[in-house]
């Protein structure tokens, strides 16, 4: 394995240019906007230079880098809390019953509430993998290495992980969502919506028996149901949040209905059983387990895949090409967290 996931530098804009380009849109962590991604290159690298012990407003990219033909394929992001320069807007997706005695009828109506119930939280976003390279573990090792690179610098990041997934929308549901009409979209453009819905003071009814039916019909309310539904490319990821211990809790994204899901930190599987050993010897054979494994802090940090035995006394032996990804000696420590 010659794959290894490092902090992002600028010497890989173009690369992370190119790969935006192939997301397709919809990717608000990963615009193909060659302003915004040197932005974001430069707050990141801003973030892994200040060795602080404290949460704050950071974002940290890093890439996926075949280290053998110096080619980079794939990016993620984690930023450190949201909410703290602007509000964190979410919809909460709950239920209103009422009931009629002189009808002799219960309505039951889905409603979306405006609400910032995250802020404060730590979010993982912007994973993009290159088509050509979705095989082999690839996505795994660069979804887990951040909850690796949680663990290892714990106090940067909250008690609390978001991961906001991708919707499946059209114009209806986009309508529906922004809480506004078409003439104020046409108007103001969906960043002038934005603020129109940050003005709400009311939720936005989604699906009444007595209402839905004719202000959009039947169509209509099939695509509302699919609130908190991923997008078709988003559901893998959506199965390796959830083997993470991340769960859907009616939180939707505002604009395109994508589910958002929730995990205290300590919770997340590889933050919590991820495990630090000393390299005792170094194997030029592979010989052990397959792990995925981390060493390093900040601008150092690298995560790859090895094989690692453990002996009783503790002991690691460490795969001579792993290694060598990770840039560590004997008497170096590591993390080790089964695949």
């Amino acid at each position: 394995m010659t794959f290894r996931v490092r902090p992002a530098d600028n010497e890989d804009f173009q690369a992370i240019y190119e790969m935006a380009k192939l997301t397709g849109g919809g990717f608000t962590n990963l615009p193909a906007d060659r302003g915004t991604l040197v932005n974001k290159l430069i707050r990141s690298e801003k973030a892994f230079e200040d060795d602080i012990a404290e949460q704050r407003d950071d974002m940290f990219m890093m890439v996926l880098e075949n280290s053998e033909a110096g080619q980079v394929r794939g990016t993620c992001q984690i930023f450190g809390m949201v909410g703290s320069e602007w509000p964190f807007y979410s919809y909460r997706l709950s239920t209103l019953t009422q009931t009629s005695k002189a009808l002799g009828k219960t309505f039951r109506a889905e409603q979306l509430m405006l609400c910032t119930d995250h802020e404060g939280s730590s979010e993982v976003g912007g994973l993009f993998l290159h088509p050509g390279e979705r095989a082999g573990g690839l996505g795994l090792l660069l979804a887990r290495s951040r909850y690796l690179f949680i663990r290892q610098h714990r106090v940067r990041f909250g008690d609390r992980v978001i991961a906001e997934l991708r919707g499946v929308i059209d114009e209806i549901r986009r309508l529906a969502l922004l809480g506004c009409d078409r003439r104020q979209v046409l108007q103001h453009g969906l960043p002038g919506s934005r603020r129109i819905q940050r003005n709400a003071r009311h939720p936005v009814h989604r699906r009444s028996h007595a209402e839905n039916a004719d202000l959009h019909g039947d169509a209509a309310r099939e695509r509302a149901s699919c609130d908190g539904i991923p997008h078709p490319t988003g559901r893998a990821a959506m199965k390796m949040l959830e083997r993470e211990g991340f769960r859907y809790d009616c939180y939707v994204d505002i604009f395109d209905g994508g589910p958002t899901m929730v995990a205290a930190t300590d919770s997340i599987r590889t933050v919590r059983d991820a495990r630090e050993l000393v390299l005792d010897r170094i194997s030029e054979e592979p010989d052990g387990e397959p792990m995925m494994l981390a060493a390093g802090r900040l601008r150092d940090f690298v995560a790859c895949y090895g094989h690692v035995g453990v002996d009783p006394d503790g002991s690691a032996t460490l795969d001579a090409p792993a290694a060598r990804l990770l840039g560590i000696r004997p008497g170096d420590t590591f993390l080790a967290m089964g695949r």
